[in-house]
């Protein structure tokens, strides 16, 4: 069945991201699924051919060393896991490699760390570098790079969920396709022979997060919950994402196509620039501001600049330049900006008024803390 709005959504998205999870990639016992990589390849030759742009974000590198090794459980030690990730990682390239070569199209790895899209010289180069790699007409296929990353640095995406929609935002990518075990998000239990995929969400709210089940999974790191949350990161900044079950047969296919497979989440506002795209959407803020009422509404409501009186609360080591998350009074997000000042600087000005700044600094060199042109709305 084919619906309208899939269809306008399909023919829009020249570029598009798609993210395969382990799950899709792998067999019961761990081992890497070659006849699925080369099927899952098929179809993304098939939508390159059709004049589309696509980047993939695979999981699969632990699941994949695993079976490998031939090692029955996920490690949980970092050097052991990286060291997996490592032997997974090449074997799993090759895979692709392998499939696409044959159908006349170019695999391209391309790993990354969280830093190499946090700092924003970096984060550009990462940009020009993939678009580069499509003009030429490669499939880039990305990972989170596990053999370097160390969660305890807070070097990590989290899972690849993350990573795809911070991928999407990067790219302006009109569609992300989350593939997983699943057919979509249940309105229920989804083992309740009852509940039913929902097709179509056009307000991720809390009712809606509140529907991810997620179960023991040894090998993933990510769930519906995981995918929720990716698709709040890029529906928020006006791109489209769909939950589809990556064991279905040209699945990505039947998604430009229009037809209704998966679940659809609709932009949840109009597209964002590209520099708050990453102020909002990819660097990790490096403190908190706590601001009042009023501030809030301002800030939220009027589209106007943080001023240092409607600060309440300054929190962590920042400086000026940084991104720094602005929260309401419950200790809510509701956007993220570049802040003027550093943490030093600004704990000394809460809540005071501009005019009152030089007598406590000895100077005033900006008005505002945080600038809306600086400034991206997240909640």
């Amino acid at each position: 069945m084919m619906d309208l709005l899939r269809q306008e959504i399909a023919a829009e998205a020249r570029l598009l991201v798609v993210k395969v999870g382990t799950r899709v990639l792998t067999t019961p016992s761990g081992q890497l699924d070659e006849a699925r990589v080369a099927t899952l390849a098929e179809d993304l030759h098939a939508t390159r051919a059709s004049g589309r742009k696509v980047v993939l974000v695979s999981s699969g590198a632990v699941g994949a060393g695993m079976g490998r090794l031939q090692i029955a459980t996920r490690p949980t030690d970092v050097a052991r896991l990286q060291a997996v990730a490592a032997v997974g990682q090449s074997y799993l390239v090759q895979a692709y490699d392998r499939a696409l070569h044959r159908l006349g199209s170019l695999a391209a790895q391309v790993l990354l760390t969280a830093e190499d899209l946090n700092d924003r010289t970096r984060y550009l180069n990462v940009r020009n570098t993939l678009l580069r790699l499509l003009e030429l007409g490669a499939i880039p296929v990305i990972n989170e790079n596990d053999t370097v990353s160390v969660e305890e640095l807070a070097t990590t995406f989290g899972d690849n969920d993350h990573l795809a929609a911070m991928v999407t935002n990067l790219l302006r990518a009109p569609l992300l396709i989350l593939l997983s075990d699943v057919n979509g998000l249940y309105d229920g239990d989804p083992a309740d022979p009852s509940s039913q995929v929902i097709s179509t969400v056009t307000h991720l709210d809390d009712s809606v997060l509140a529907l991810a089940r997620d179960g023991a999974q040894e090998l993933s790191k990510g769930g519906m919950a995981s995918k929720l949350a990716a698709a709040r990161m890029a529906t928020a900044a006006g791109e489209n994402v769909i939950i589809a079950n990556g064991h279905q047969a040209n699945i990505v296919s039947s998604i430009l196509h229009g037809d209704t497979v998966g679940t659809l989440i609709t932009a949840q506002r109009s597209t964002v620039a590209s520099r708050k795209r990453w102020i909002g959407f990819t660097a990790r803020p490096k403190g908190n501001l706590r601001l009042d009422e009023g501030a809030v509404r301002a800030v939220r409501e009027q589209g106007r600049s943080l001023l240092p009186i409607g600060l309440v609360q300054v929190t962590g080591e920042f400086e000026k330049g940084d991104v720094v998350s602005l929260r309401d009074a419950q200790g809510t997000e509701i956007a993220r900006g570049l802040t003027n000042y550093a943490a030093q600087e600004l704990a000394r000005i809460v809540g005071l008024r501009t005019e009152q700044i030089t007598g406590v600094l000895g100077h005033c060199p900006y008005h505002e803390v945080v600038h809306r042109d600086n400034l991206a709305l997240t909640g």
